[in-house]
């Protein structure tokens, strides 16, 4: 049996459309304004550069950017010193950033169940397979970061 799988920036698409359903149809409580709209884009902007950086940071390695193919090194400068996961972090503030530009209070729960469905689909098994691929490295870099901020 093949086994499907919904790639990060697949869940992040999805979270980005199910933020404006929920403030179209479901906006629970609104707290619109200039400002949240400002610190919503601030949000968005630092989520992108990280995205940015940190594939930088893989394309430089030369290891594969997609989970679980081609891993070759374990990066661990640049933004990886600060989080062994800027990628999904960078994924997490652009639907933060979202929700907080839009206004809906229901729209912030998009944000922790992505991380979740990430933290579950992908960084605990890419944890396992790079304590297989770098066993003394990866324990010793887990050790120095944390997993998400």
């Amino acid at each position: 049996m093949v086994r499907r799988v919904i790639y990060p920036p697949v869940w992040l698409l999805i979270g980005l459309i199910l933020t404006f359903v929920l403030n179209e149809f479901f906006p629970g409580v609104r707290f619109t304004s200039l400002e949240g709209q400002v610190v919503g884009g601030i949000v968005i902007l630092i989520g992108l550069v990280l995205l940015v950086t940190a594939n930088g940071l893989f394309t430089r390695a030369g290891t594969d950017v997609i989970p679980f193919r081609d891993v070759t090194a374990l990066v661990t400068n640049g933004v990886y010193r600060y989080s062994r996961n800027p990628m999904y972090l960078g994924m997490a503030a652009v639907l933060l950033g979202c929700a907080i530009t839009v206004g809906a209070a229901t729209a912030l729960l998009i944000t922790p169940v992505f991380m979740a469905i990430i933290e579950v689909r992908f960084i605990r098994p890419e944890e396992a397979m790079l304590r297989g691929l770098f066993p003394q490295e990866y324990p010793a870099y887990c050790a120095r970061v944390r997993r998400w901020i």
